[in-house]
């Protein structure tokens, strides 16, 4: 099932716009919105999803994408790591298959710390992270400063449910 763009990815694209320069990575990329966003700014991004049929997507579109399992099959360094995550906690009554796109662990936030833990090593010295979370991912500012990064939040839009966040990393 690929991630169909909603409103976290028209906020993050936003943000992709504006910080996209030199080797960019876009980690789960879903339908590919924010590669092709990045793409308008540099040539050197590549994309990746765990889900073979979003990376099938991406490539028929033109943007170079790999499977990886986060950063599994991820070599080199980027100036830039754009990741829009499933951050939802888990609902047992929702479909295996949905689950996927949507459900960030137990309670939300334990794939974006999978992220955090990896991420330091492939971004280059001055790289950088955007993040899109939720108000319903949990206390994601803790786990930032856990993994010891440093922290602007560039904006929060207010949806049906939840507010939506936009973090830039270093």
């Amino acid at each position: 099932m690929i991630y169909e763009p909603a409103e976290d990815s028209f906020l993050l694209k936003k943000y992709v716009l504006e910080y996209s320069k030199g080797k960019v990575l876009d980690i789960g990329c879903g339908s590919g919105i924010l590669a092709e966003a990045a793409l308008r700014k540099t040539k050197d991004v590549l994309a990746s999803d765990i889900d073979s049929k979003a990376v099938k997507h991406c490539l028929k579109k033109g943007i170079n994408a790999i499977e990886s399992n986060l950063f599994s099959n991820i070599k080199g360094k980027f100036d830039l790591i754009i990741f829009n995550p499933p951050y939802l906690p888990e609902d047992p009554d929702e479909p295996e298959d949905s689950k996927l796109i949507t459900t960030g662990g137990k309670k939300g936030y334990e794939l974006i710390e999978r992220f955090l833990k990896s991420a330091r090593i492939h971004m280059k010295k001055e790289g950088k992270i955007l993040l899109v979370c939720s108000s319903l991912t949990g206390n994601v500012e803790k786990l930032f400063k856990r993994h010891k990064y440093k922290f602007n939040k560039l904006e929060t839009q207010k949806s049906f449910f939840e507010q939506i966040h936009v973090y830039l990393l270093h």
